[in-house]
Order: structure tokens, then C-alpha cells, then sequence
């Protein structure tokens, strides 16, 4: 290739695109077959999700005994019913476990029916027409032949000849009638001990918690304890999907509006969805053969690695432009490879520092932020490889189909047009 002034250029990408394709290609298609086997597969294999998206019990607990293995753990779990658990230990000693989901109410204590319950319920002893409604004997009872409120409450205040307690007491409503009446729901109906540190007793979950302890010894901690609803679960999903789509619509319009060329904007989405592919392709990939889970961060990260990706493609973009009206003239796959060469050490550079911060964070960032890092980090290498060697090529491709189907310019390979002067 030769330059604007007709000296040779020191690299030509552009003729080695075919390349790059088969690159991406390479890249792409095993993504892409292990993305299809999570539907046909029923899950066994392809992207595993974390309860964020199928919902389940999600619960962080540390046993006193240091040497315990997640290994067991898992087994152990199976023993108690949950063959699907997954077990993994964090830095601090804690098994962040997944079940699938549980019951995490306590168990509602059964009322036991009080004769004076009743008449403590509706609020008034003496509007029931029974005498032994009051809690009084027959003769305090009939001292109100009227039936009216005023005479029943002064026939209950009124000291009774019997021996048995007077009706003063009774008419007062004890605890459980309060329970028993109260429009209010009961504190047990509550959703228990979700998310907090208390260890649950009761239940299916006290069930595995009296198995594990008595195989591993007592559970000194509990992080946290959580579950999340199928509903809950489905919301997400379609949120994620409406949120993507909307990113890059909106991306392919600003772009297309921005360079006034439908080809720049569509090239750059072809990029952007490059990169996701190949971020949920290694996920895939890594969910079959090492059970790594999609979790709710990972759609952060999915957006994160878009902007980064278009942020890149708008740098090279904006140079061909600017060579484009600088070198008017001059055939568009050489432009298009002088600025390249002209963006490319920046774009390694800014890159190569952000893959830095990332793979220190994916080090020694912790368990719980691993898989967001993860997606972060291919994300970033992935975008990058493509603004340079995806989207301008394709730019390069789509605008030499434009011009032959013009008539200007020849049919063949580039090595046998004639060269710029």
C-alpha cells in the first residue's frame, strides 16, 4: 500500500482483513454453539444462571472448623436434598452457597381456641346474649335482662356472690384474643429471616442447618441468607434484554447522526455486538466446563464493555474522517489504513492500562466481584480487537462494494489497481 504521497506506508492492515475475519470467526462460533446448548440443554450445559435470573435461596455461612471443604459442603447438600447446590469459598472463610429456593418464613404458631376468646374478640362482653359469654356465673348474667351494652358492663363490673373470679378480668382481652382479633398481620407472616445474620432453626432451612452442623461441626457466622422469586427472577431477564436493545439502537443512531453515514453507525453495532458475543460466548464456555454463573452484575458489566467498545470505534471513526477530508481523493482503504496506524498505539495504550486495573482487581478484588471483572475484562479485550480490526474493516469492505457498484472503482484485488500518485 502507499500513502497520500505515494511513499510506502509501514504496515498494511487492511489487506490482511480476511484474516481478522477468521479470527472473530474462530473467536464467535464456539461462543455461539455453547450459547444454543443452554436452551436445548435445559441448562446442563452452556450459561449458568445464578438465582439473580432462576431464583433461589442464595446464603453465606462460616463453620468453626477451618479445614472444612466446599467439596463436602457440596455433598453434603446433596444428602439433604439440594443435588443442584453450589458451593464456593470466599477469602474470609465463608461458603457462599446456592440452593434452590426455599421457605424462609418461620412457621406460624397454631392458636389454641380460649372459651373467653370469642367474646374477647368482638370487642364487647356484653353484647354476646349468653351469660356464660361475660365470663360471669348465670346470676351476674341475668342482672341485665335488658341485653343493652350499659347494663351488661355494669352487670360485669358489679363484685359477683360466687367464688369464681369476677368478670373483670375476663372482659380485659389477654394476649392471644388481642392476636386473635387484630386486623393487623402477625409479625410471623413476615418473610423471616431473609438477609440477615440470624441462623434459621426452623423450617426447611433449620433442616439443613442441623445436617450440616452435625457433620461439620456448629456454623460460627451467617453473612447473609436470601431468596429471590421466579417473578423477581423473570423481571430481570426482561429488563437486561430491553436494556441492551435500547443501548444499541440508541448507539447506531447517534453514530449514524454523528458521522452522517448509515455505514459507520451500522459497522460500529456490528462491532458492539461482536464483542457481547464473544463475552457471553466465554461465559458459556466457562459455565459448562467450570459451573461459572451469570449474576446480576453481569448486565453492568455487559453495558460497561458496549460503551468502551463504541468509545473505541468513535476514536478511529473521527480519524477517518478527518483523513477523509484532509485526503480528498485518495482511495478509502488507504485512509482508512493511515488512521489506523495513527489511533492504534493510542488505543493498545489506554487499553493496556485498563486491563492492568482489571486483572489486579480479578486477582485480588474477591470472590463476590470475580465474575463482573471477569466479563469486564474480556469485554475490554474484545472491544478493543474490534474497533481496529472489525468495524474499520468492515467499513473498508462496505465502502469499496458501494463503489463498484457505482463504477468507480475497478473490479479484482487491490494489488492490481494502480496506485495513488
Amino acid at each position: 500500500m502507499r500513502s497520500g504521497e505515494g511513499r510506502p506506508a509501514v504496515f498494511d492492515l487492511i489487506s490482511k482483513r480476511n484474516w481478522f475475519f477468521a479470527v472473530s470467526l474462530l473467536i464467535t462460533i464456539p461462543g455461539l454453539i455453547f450459547i444454543l446448548l443452554t436452551p436445548m440443554t435445559g441448562g446442563q450445559a452452556g450459561l449458568k444462571f445464578s438465582i439473580d435470573y432462576t431464583g433461589g435461596t442464595e446464603w453465606a455461612i462460616k463453620f468453626e472448623d477451618p479445614s472444612v471443604q466446599p467439596d463436602a459442603v457440596r455433598a453434603a447438600l446433596g444428602a439433604l436434598g439440594q443435588p443442584d447446590a453450589t458451593v464456593t469459598r470466599t477469602g474470609s472463610g465463608f461458603f457462599e452457597i446456592r440452593l434452590t429456593k426455599l421457605d424462609l418464613r418461620e412457621p406460624e404458631p397454631t392458636p389454641s381456641p380460649t372459651p373467653g376468646s370469642s367474646a374477647a374478640a368482638s370487642g364487647s362482653p356484653g353484647t354476646s346474649g349468653s351469660p356464660g359469654a361475660s365470663g360471669s356465673p348465670a346470676p351476674s348474667g341475668a342482672a341485665s335482662p335488658s341485653g343493652s351494652p350499659a347494663a351488661s358492663a355494669a352487670a360485669s363490673a358489679a363484685p359477683s356472690p360466687s367464688p369464681a373470679p369476677t368478670a373483670s378480668p375476663a372482659a380485659t382481652p389477654t394476649p392471644a384474643a388481642s392476636a386473635a382479633g387484630s386486623p393487623e398481620p402477625s409479625p410471623s407472616a413476615s418473610t423471616g429471616p431473609t438477609g440477615n445474620t440470624e441462623i434459621p432453626r426452623t423450617g426447611p432451612m433449620g433442616a439443613i442447618v442441623v445436617g450440616l452442623e452435625k457433620q461439620f461441626g456448629p456454623i460460627a457466622a451467617q453473612a447473609s441468607l436470601s431468596s429471590i422469586g421466579a417473578v423477581v427472577s423473570s423481571d430481570l431477564v426482561q429488563q437486561a434484554i430491553i436494556l441492551i436493545l435500547v443501548g444499541s439502537l440508541g448507539i447506531l443512531g447517534w453514530i449514524t447522526l454523528r458521522f452522517r453515514d448509515v455505514k459507520f453507525g451500522a459497522t460500529a453495532l456490528v462491532a458492539l455486538l461482536h464483542d457481547v458475543v464473544v463475552v457471553i460466548g466465554v461465559f458459556a464456555i466457562l459455565g459448562t466446563l467450570f459451573d461459572i454463573q451469570v449474576d446480576g452484575l453481569f448486565v453492568t458489566a455487559m453495558l460497561t464493555v458496549i460503551g468502551f467498545s463504541v468509545h473505541d470505534t468513535i476514536v478511529v471513526f473521527d480519524r477517518i474522517r478527518e483523513n477523509r477530508a484532509r485526503h480528498a481523493g485518495e482511495p478509502f482503504d488507504e485512509i482508512v489504513n493511515h488512521s489506523l496506524l495513527q489511533t492504534f498505539g493510542r488505543s493498545i495504550t489506554t487499553s493496556f492500562t485498563v486491563v492492568l486495573t482489571l486483572t489486579a482487581l480479578l486477582l485480588f478484588g474477591g470472590a463476590a466481584t470475580q465474575e463482573f471483572v471477569l466479563a469486564l475484562l474480556i469485554g475490554i479485550v474484545s472491544g478493543t480487537y474490534s474497533s481496529i480490526f472489525v468495524a474499520s474493516m468492515l467499513l473498508v469492505v462496505w465502502q469499496e462494494r458501494d463503489e463498484r457498484r457505482r463504477g468507480r472503482l475497478p473490479a479484482g484485488p487491490r494489488s492490481a489497481r494502480p496506485a495513488s500518485a
